[in-house]
């Protein structure tokens, strides 16, 4: 698997710029439209360009794709520096959401391609940990700098990191040709998409992901009678979980000793599980118990979606079935907040966990069978 460590990196640079500027823009937005807004584009454009990027990660190879996403990530970072406009954070979420959609997606295709199949869930293991870690670091090392140095600091450090990663793996990460492709039409495209293949571990990872946004975000709003220590210990015992337990889990799958479609249902029922603790136990055992059974069920789902994607992908159409996946990843990163905000307003946060893990039950269930 030589080169593919750029990569896990790449994965760590796209879940740490999304969520260590996202985290900490509460209060310097103006209003609460203009929050939704700097939130909402970053998302936007991945949604929105990520098979786009996905698809040319195909045609013309996927190491293209991953150093211009990069390098195009650390400059609209230090273009905001640069600009000296707080107002123009919107413009670069923007330009860093659609440089993310590029590398992120060819990264993952990078990481199919580089690895032998008996060793895929080990590799999108360690990459999906690194993923976490960056999402689950964000908040703090973000809130961290910006105490220190304002929004300009974070985003030299976003910059500074991004080109590192590309330098890296322009030199460590090898030229990967563009596969021969039959032609494909709209209708193998949605035939593709739509197969139980495709849809079973898309949705898995897309409730995990809800799960990992709603820990992250909401475990801190219910234990914040317990203060900052008790809180920041629940969100960094998520991520060290989740960083620890998915190449074990990777290991497990190459070795045949878990199945896909079992280990990410018994893993979305671990997260459920997580959030019906952390509703109904109080205190610091409640939030903290919780964090790790989310961590630990966010961690057996992700490695097993990732290799089951790559698993019954052609290799030629990698790209185009990374950039998909990632979407209902992205979807599944803003609904699962929203799903228990909205809830929340009228059931307290306790009645939002109990919502999304209904949810993420049904989505087991689902998985299990589908």
């Amino acid at each position: 698997m030589k080169g593919v460590r750029p990569l896990y990196a790449a994965g760590f640079v796209t879940a740490f710029g999304a969520h260590s500027i996202a985290a900490n823009l509460g209060g310097h937005t103006g209003s609460l439209l203009a929050l939704g807004i700097v939130l909402a584009v970053y998302d936007g454009a991945e949604v929105l360009l990520k098979p786009v990027f996905g698809g040319l990660a195909d045609r013309i190879g996927p190491r293209p794709v991953l150093l211009g996403g990069l390098v195009a990530f650390a400059l609209a970072s230090a273009a905001f520096v640069f600009a000296g406009d707080p107002g123009a954070v919107g413009v670069a979420r923007f330009a860093q959401g659609a440089a993310a959609a590029a590398f992120s997606p060819a990264a993952g295709a990078m990481v199919a391609r580089l690895t032998p199949k008996a060793r895929q869930g080990r590799a999108f293991g360690r990459y999906g940990a690194w993923k976490g870690l960056g999402y689950a670091l964000g908040p703090v090392l973000g809130g961290a700098l910006i105490t220190v140095g304002g929004f300009a600091l974070l985003f030299t450090t976003l910059a500074g990191l991004a080109a590192a990663v590309a330098v890296w793996a322009a030199i460590a990460a090898p030229r990967l040709e563009p596969l021969p492709r039959a032609r494909q039409t709209v209708v193998d495209l949605a035939r593709r998409l739509t197969s139980g293949s495709f849809l079973r571990p898309t949705a898995a990872l897309a409730a995990a992901t809800a799960a990992l946004a709603t820990g992250v975000g909401f475990l801190p709003v219910q234990g914040i009678a317990l203060g900052p220590l008790v809180t920041g210990t629940a969100v960094s015992v998520l991520a060290a979980a989740a960083a620890v337990v998915q190449p074990r889990i990777g290991r497990a799958r190459d070795a045949g000793r878990l199945r896909d479609g079992v280990g990410m249902a018994i893993g979305l029922g671990l997260a459920a599980g997580g959030f019906v603790i952390a509703a109904t136990v109080p205190g610091i055992v409640g939030i903290v118990l919780a964090a790790l059974v989310i961590g630990v069920g966010v961690a057996v789902v992700t490695p097993l979606g990732f290799a089951m994607l790559a698993a019954s992908t052609p290799p030629e159409r990698l790209g185009q079935t990374m950039g998909s996946a990632e979407v209902g990843r992205e979807l599944g990163d803003a609904g699962g907040p929203l799903l228990v905000g909205a809830v929340a307003t009228v059931a307290a946060v306790s009645g939002g966990f109990v919502a999304l893990a209904a949810l993420l039950v049904v989505a087991a269930i689902a998985v299990a069978i589908g």
